[in-house]
């Protein structure tokens, strides 16, 4: 038997190999295998086959732009060409899809898996069009229903759902993004390569949604999976937490997640699948003065976004988190630049009401305004339930905030600290986050006006509600404007509150005051 012959079964049976081990979550063994065949004079449809697998497992490992090479690869000699499912590696890093084959010979069958791969390459073209992305979560919405028809989990560089679910965040819509993901994981689309992906994107819903209980425990449940962790989901597990943190009012606990945070960026270069997670870690870094760090990925981010001719739906909510991260490091040029860029997103897609982009770029120049100290408290209302409704509560609280710290009105005061309580009233409410290291002291915030009055405790010795809220947060080490951030009141109005503690209490010192809270507290 000549040796060519003997090569053609040893090449095929080492890609199915690979196959199984992919979809088993076995990347780096199927990576092994596929490379393995890759480095033979394999027939082309082993090659081929071998190739796909390796850019899937590319994908999972945060590395797109090489599997977005070996589709331009498959493309150039394949005589049928590149699959449409492609486009998530090659749209996704920048690139042009390739032309079609002119003569691709006998068609191929329209099976569930041919018919999914071009409803994912059709919506991955138009969600970088202007008016697409309602298309776009169509299409993807029913390729994951023709894959849940398939005898045996498909490969691919992304899950269906999890691409609809990524368009539905971006679009304010994290309701959609929750039955997108739900569905995924009751029929487990995909199998064991997404089940982590799929937990925890449905946890991002819920976090933009409001639901910080449930993303907790969403984001622990991804956590607790058997498969390995690679670096795609990593990345948005560790952006997940640190969302969740931030929203907890907890700088120390952002310094202990930022270590990791670092690790995950590294391990994953920037695509548009991955301009979510990057993003929340951006407004994370701002606010640790990290920007500089992070500097190299947002760069590659506005490239992509640049070279893609600047998608409404992918640009709008990346300039909202550098514009957020441009406010949390006090940066006022980089601030106006990216609210410049919201302002020409909102102005091509001006028609389309409840636009994300609109509601953006009024949010960004109103944030401006009240930076300023120009604070409209019907504007800042109005834009801070718009960001509510578009899944953007905390941001919206986080305006309210801004406008309260900066107003001479106290009546204004009020009614902002009440509007930031309440956008994250009820399941929204900010939920603790796991004990961290000691961090360094937040710079002394500058003097807001105290309210008119402090309700007192009712009598000497015992402490409000408020005052044992205050007292708890103290004894866990938090500095006023830390306190102030969880509770949503200024760090004047904590100082009120532990002034008058040490009044009641009879503390003499800060040593005497902590012991005195404990003993309050235990009691």
């Amino acid at each position: 038997m000549s040796a060519p012959e003997l090569e053609r079964p040893m090449t095929t049976d080492l890609v199915t190999i690979a196959e199984q081990a992919a979809l088993t979550g076995e990347l780096v063994e199927a990576a092994r295998c596929a490379d393995e065949v890759l480095a033979t004079d394999a027939p082309e449809r082993d090659l081929v086959r071998a190739a796909r697998v390796l850019a899937a497992v590319h994908a999972h490992r945060g590395m797109l732009t090489d599997a977005a090479e070996l589709h331009a690869w498959v493309a150039a000699v394949a005589p049928t060409g590149v699959s449409p499912a492609a486009a998530i590696a090659l749209v996704g890093t920048g690139r042009e899809l390739p032309a079609s084959p002119a003569d691709p010979g006998r068609p191929a069958p329209p099976t569930l898996r041919t018919g999914a791969d071009g409803l994912v390459g059709k919506a991955i073209r138009a969600s970088v069009r202007p008016g697409g992305s309602a298309s776009a979560l169509s299409d993807l919405t029913r390729a994951a229903a023709m894959l849940e028809c398939c005898a045996t989990p498909v490969l691919h560089d992304d899950s269906p759902a999890a691409l609809g679910a990524l368009v539905a965040l971006h679009r304010g819509e994290p309701d959609l993004a929750r039955t997108l993901v739900d569905r995924a994981l009751a029929t487990d689309l995909g199998g064991a390569p997404y089940r982590r992906r799929h937990l925890l994107l449905r946890a991002w819903a819920d976090m933009a949604g409001g639901d910080l209980l449930a993303a907790r425990a969403g984001l622990d449940a991804a956590n607790a999976r058997p498969e390995p962790v690679h670096a795609r989901d990593e990345l948005v597990a560790v952006a997940l937490e640190a969302g969740l943190v931030r929203r907890a009012g907890d700088t120390r606990g952002l310094l202990a997640v930022w270590s990791r945070a670092r690790e995950a960026v590294l391990r994953h270069a920037v695509d548009l699948w991955s301009l979510l997670p990057i993003g929340e870690l951006a407004v994370v870094a701002g606010r640790l003065g990290q920007l500089g760090w992070l500097a190299p990925h947002l760069q590659a981010g506005d490239e992509l976004l640049a070279a893609l001719g600047e998608p409404v739906l992918w640009a709008a909510p990346w300039h909202w988190c550098a514009f957020l991260a441009a406010v949390a490091a006090d940066d006022p040029p980089a601030a106006q630049r990216h609210a410049a860029h919201l302002a020409e997103g909102a102005a091509d897609v001006a028609a389309q009401a409840g636009s994300l982009a609109v509601v953006l770029s009024r949010a960004a120049r109103t944030w401006l305004h009240v930076l300023a100290g120009d604070v409209d408290a019907d504007e800042v209302t109005a834009v801070a339930g718009s960001l509510s409704d578009a899944g953007l509560a905390y941001d919206g609280a986080r305006l309210a905030k801004e406008a309260a710290v900066r107003t001479s009105d106290k009546r204004v005061l009020a009614a902002m600290l009440n509007l930031a309580r309440g956008l994250l009233a009820g399941p929204a409410a900010p939920v603790e986050s796991a004990p961290a290291p000691a961090a360094p002291s937040s710079p002394a915030e500058p003097a807001a006006p105290a309210p008119a009055a402090v309700t007192p405790s009712p009598r000497p010795g015992v402490l409000s509600d408020r005052e044992r809220e205050v007292a708890e947060l103290l004894l866990d080490g938090l500095t006023y404007r830390e306190i102030g951030d969880r509770l949503f009141i200024t760090a004047k109005t904590v100082e009120h509150h532990v002034r008058g503690m040490r009044q009641r209490l009879g503390s003499e010192s800060r040593t005497d005051l902590f012991a005195d809270l404990r003993a309050s507290l235990s009691g």
